[in-house]
């Protein structure tokens, strides 16, 4: 018997053999490089656009060894094309930056994709997707110090809660003491809280119910000696408004596992998008990876549905 491949995710953007070879060869030949264009990045002035909101997209799923879009258990796999969907993505002017490891941000900054943008460098990814230590999220990338020295606006971290696994503790811990490191250098800690639940055959469930989504807000906002830097990145749901309710932290709508439906995920973050702590989306593959191969026109869909949410803030 044999098993037919996985469907190949729809042709989309790609890179210029020119810049793809000249980018190859400078990781080849120029590894100073990066260093100077971590220098010469011109940065944003403020971290918030002029319309008080934050649109990001995600590209650290490859650090964790997540690299399934949709049907394509391969899809961010092909660097080439990654590279090519963030750089369509960051050239809509209502996409304030992006959220990545070191290998992707040094390689867009390379590219020159980063001017003038928000860069938050992620830094734990050290909970492999698929790994029986999957829960154990060490910090593996970016820290507060090399966040501040290349000059990127805050680091982001993935705190996933299991009641059943006593590592969560260490998780907790690490996340506190870049949280308290970051507002040491007047920088945004961006706090990802997960609920999960463990069940007897290993097997783990992302709870998107009311009580645990609150509940791992409360947990992230009183992380650190201080929380005046930290944002929270959480999923949108059915009670947004008792979830974002819980807490007083600037807020962002992940974007998650992206549905068969766009539509459907679209609708889902507006409903969020509109409470009063939210500021903003932090999406990727539901972005990058669209069903039909169209990274720009689902990144506009998206900043559409972020300006309608604020546009009420914007006539008051």
């Amino acid at each position: 018997m044999t098993t037919s491949p996985a469907p190949a995710a729809p042709a989309g953007p790609d890179l210029t053999d020119e810049q793809w070879t000249t980018l190859v060869r400078a990781r080849a030949t120029d590894p100073q490089a990066v260093a100077k264009a971590y220098a010469a990045r011109t940065r944003p002035a403020p971290l918030l656009s002029q319309k008080d909101t934050l649109f990001l997209v995600a590209a650290d799923h490859p650090a964790r060894g997540a690299l399934r879009s949709g049907p394509d258990p391969m899809a961010m796999a092909d660097r080439r094309s990654l590279l090519a969907r963030m750089v369509t993505a960051l050239d809509n002017p209502e996409v304030d930056g992006v959220l990545g490891t070191p290998d992707v941000i040094e390689e867009l900054l390379l590219l020159g994709a980063l001017e003038g943008k928000v860069v938050i460098g992620s830094m734990n990814r050290g909970g492999l997707d698929g790994a029986t230590w999957t829960m154990d999220d060490r910090f593996t990338g970016y820290d507060a110090a090399s966040i501040a020295t290349n000059g990127l606006e805050g680091g982001k971290m993935l705190l996933r809660i299991d009641d059943r696994d006593a590592a969560t503790a260490g998780t907790i811990e690490a996340c506190a003491d870049a949280v308290t490191e970051l507002a040491t250098h007047g920088l945004m800690a961006m706090v990802e809280p997960l609920p999960y639940h463990r069940e007897d055959d290993g097997s783990l469930t992302l709870l998107k119910d009311t009580p645990s989504l609150a509940r791992a807000v409360t947990i992230a906002s009183g992380l650190g000696t201080t929380s005046a830097y930290t944002w929270l990145k959480m999923p949108s749901c059915d009670d947004p408004e008792t979830v974002f309710g819980a807490t007083t932290l600037p807020c962002v709508v992940l974007g998650g596992v992206p549905s068969p439906d766009p539509a459907q995920d679209l609708d889902s973050w507006g409903r969020a998008l509109v409470q009063a702590t939210v500021r903003g989306l932090v999406v990727g593959r539901a972005l990058l990876y669209p069903p039909d191969g169209d990274v720009a026109s689902a990144v506009e869909a998206a900043a559409v549905v972020l300006r309608a949410a604020h546009a009420g803030e914007d006539a008051a």
